[in-house]
């Protein structure tokens, strides 16, 4: 079987990460911490974790003329990631800051720096990557117009066009018919139909709405719990897969989606591909930080075996 082509549209950034026994309120100082950095954002994240479980990965996004930049043309060379569309903005590369308690929870803020300098001409020029991919992917840590036109783009070409609406943000009306595939988890599902946070919907009312108001495939990533997944007239259930331990759960989005799009894109019917998405996703909370948590095929095998 060929490769699956991917390509994916998203963020690079520095992520500076402070682990720590709990999230200090306002004016509390808390000591102790344990702090590492080391490459991350969505787009970034994803290029990597479907280049480790075998696809053939372009990558889109912006950077700064500066070192942490220059760490991740080499970090993207070493993990197979085509990164010759990459744009160089006059601002600095993207950093955010993580916080994660004991028990794996995260708390992120991002600067965006040159990724705000990401534009349409920049996706415009993407367009042959994108009309070559069998799938490609989005996320939302880029300008708005950026996201919306690699929607288009890739639709217009015929890719499969997987959203993964991380951070969330509402969409224009014209967007909604351009994605064949929709990832929110709970939080981004009801930012995504301009609900309050105490909307009172259930994961199941959630992921029918939002299939209602696409028309897309819509997988709702329920953590611990697994996925929704809403597809044709239809909403099933996606066991999850319990993973070993629990330790960060930082990177496991970017590895679902990832897994998925590999999935999708090397014919794997769609709920064996979440299912597989789902594994990823557990191998991904076991392990600190994000880019050593993402998996290769015999990591994905192994604990496929044990479900």
């Amino acid at each position: 079987m060929a490769r699956p082509k991917i390509a994916v549209v998203g963020s690079y950034g520095v992520g500076m990460t402070m682990r720590l026994d709990h999230v200090p309120g306002a004016g509390e100082t808390v000591s102790g911490g344990r702090y590492d950095a080391g490459p991350g954002g969505k787009g970034s994240n994803q290029a990597i974790g479907a280049a480790r479980l075998g696809a053939s990965v372009s990558l889109l996004t912006a950077v700064g003329s500066d070192t942490l930049a220059a760490d991740a043309f080499a970090l993207w060379e070493r993990e197979g990631v085509d990164s010759s569309h990459v744009v160089t903005g006059t601002a600095s590369t993207m950093v955010g800051f993580i916080l994660v308690e004991r028990s794996g929870e995260n708390r992120i803020v991002i600067a965006p720096g040159a990724l705000d300098e990401l534009s349409i001409g920049a996706v415009e020029a993407f367009r042959p990557v994108m009309r070559d991919a069998d799938v490609v992917v989005v996320s939302m840590e880029i300008p708005l117009d950026a996201v919306t036109s690699a929607l288009r783009i890739a639709h217009e070409e015929g890719a499969t066009v997987i959203l993964n609406p991380a951070p969330a943000s509402a969409l224009p009306e014209e967007s909604w018919q351009h994605i064949d595939m929709l990832t929110p988890n709970q939080t981004e599902a009801p930012i995504l139909l301009g609900l309050p946070s105490d909307h009172g919907l259930s994961s199941r009312e959630l992921v029918g709405a939002l299939r209602e108001r696409s028309g897309a495939t819509v997988v709702l990533t329920l953590g611990s719990e697994g996925a929704l997944v809403a597809h044709g007239d239809t909403i099933e259930s996606v066991a999850p897969l319990t993973p070993p331990r629990v330790v960060d759960t930082t990177g496991a989005g970017d590895s679902f989606t990832a897994a998925l799009a590999v999935a999708l894109g090397s014919g794997l019917p769609l709920l064996d591909a979440v299912h597989r998405a789902a594994a990823a996703g557990a191998f991904a909370v076991g392990i600190e930080g994000v880019i050593d948590a993402l998996p290769y095929p015999g990591d994905l095998e192994k604990l496929l075996a044990t479900d």
